[in-house]
C-alpha cells in the first residue's frame, strides 16, 4: 500500500514537472504573454504563464518577512540601485532550484556585484513557507554566488496571501497549485526593476545570458552603473519583449560603423596633413639655409 502511494506521488510529481517545463518551453509569446492562450493550454495549466507589465510600479507598501523574521516593505529596497526580482517557492523540487542556480551562475559572470551595483529580491509565492526556510535558501545561494557583501544585497522573503497575490498580479506571474502532488505549476522568469521599483525587463527560463543581464541592469539603472562599452552595446542592441532578449539593431550598428569609419579616415587624413606640413616646413628651412649659405 505504501509503495503504491509513493509511486502515485512520484508519478504525479513527474507529470507536474513535465507540465511545468512545458509551460516554460512552450512559451510562445503572444502580446507579451509567455504562454499559449488560456483556451489552448494543457489541463490544469490554464492559469500558468507570465504576462509582461513593462513599466508597471511594484507596490512599495506590500509587506513581507525577511529571512530573519523581520517585517519589511518592498519599498525598503527601492530608491538606490536597480534590482532583480524573482518569484519561487522554497520547497519546490523542480524548476525553482534550477532558476535560482541559473540566476546565481549568471550573476557570477557579470562584473557588477550584488549588494554594490544592484540588489536581488527573491520572494516565495507559497504563503505556507517560513522565514526559516528563506534563511536556509539564502545561506545556500549566497554561498554559491561567493562574493563579499552579497548577503546584504540578496533578500529572501516570505509573505501572506494578500501581499503575494498583489505582487504576482502586478508583475504578471501566473501559477497554479496542484493539491494532488502538493506542488505548484509555474513558469520561470526574472524581472529587472529600476531603483524606483518599476518593471524594466523580463528574462525567461532558468538560464540567463550574462550579456543580457548586464545590459538589463545598466538600462534599468538609467546610466548610473556601467561604462562606455555598455553605452555602445545598448545603442547597438535592442530589448525585444516578445523573446525577453536583446537583439542586434542592424541599422544602429551600421550607423556606428559608418561613424567609426569616418572618424578613422579623419584621423588618418589629419596625420597625413601633419606629416605633409612637417615635410613642407623642413623643406622650407633647408631652402632658406641653402640660400643664406650661398
Amino acid at each position: 500500500m505504501i509503495c503504491r502511494q509513493n509511486n502515485s506521488i512520484s508519478t504525479a510529481r513527474a507529470l507536474l514537472a513535465v507540465a511545468t517545463l512545458a509551460a516554460s518551453a512552450w512559451g510562445q509569446m503572444n502580446n507579451g504573454v509567455m504562454s499559449p492562450p488560456a483556451n489552448s493550454r494543457p489541463p490544469r495549466l490554464e492559469n500558468v504563464g507570465i504576462e509582461q507589465h513593462l513599466n508597471a510600479q511594484v507596490p512599495p507598501d506590500l509587506t513581507f518577512r525577511d529571512d530573519t523574521g523581520k517585517t519589511v516593505k518592498l519599498g525598503d529596497y527601492f530608491g538606490h540601485k536597480p534590482l532583480i526580482l524573482n518569484l519561487v517557492y522554497y520547497n519546490c523540487t523542480m524548476l525553482c532550484g534550477e532558476a535560482l542556480a541559473g540566476l546565481s551562475s549568471a550573476m557570477r559572470l557579470v562584473k557588477f556585484d550584488v549588494g554594490n551595483e544592484f540588489d536581488v529580491i527573491t520572494v516565495s509565492f507559497d504563503p505556507r513557507e517560513t522565514p526559516e526556510m528563506a534563511a536556509a535558501k539564502k545561506i545556500d545561494y549566497v554561498k554559491r554566488y561567493g562574493r563579499t557583501n552579497a548577503s546584504a544585497g540578496w533578500h529572501f522573503l516570505t509573505g501572506q496571501p494578500d501581499s503575494i497575490t498583489a505582487l504576482t498580479k502586478v508583475v504578471g506571474f501566473q501559477y497554479q497549485y496542484d493539491p494532488k502532488s502538493n506542488q505548484y505549476a509555474h513558469a520561470t522568469a526574472i524581472m529587472v526593476l529600476t531603483p524606483q521599483g518599476r518593471i524594466s525587463r523580463y528574462f525567461y527560463g532558468i538560464d540567463f545570458p550574462p550579456k543580457d543581464l548586464r545590459m538589463g541592469l545598466v538600462e534599468a539603472s538609467q546610466g548610473k552603473i556601467g561604462n562606455a562599452v555598455d553605452a555602445v552595446l545598448l545603442y547597438c542592441y535592442h530589448y525585444d519583449p516578445e523573446t525577453g532578449k536583446y537583439g542586434a539593431m542592424v541599422a544602429n550598428i551600421l550607423r556606428l560603423a559608418a561613424a567609426a569609419t569616418i572618424l578613422i579616415m579623419g584621423i588618418f587624413l589629419f596625420i597625413l596633413w601633419r606629416l605633409d606640413l612637417s615635410v613642407t616646413r623642413k623643406t622650407a628651412k633647408t631652402a632658406t639655409k641653402t640660400r643664406y649659405a650661398q
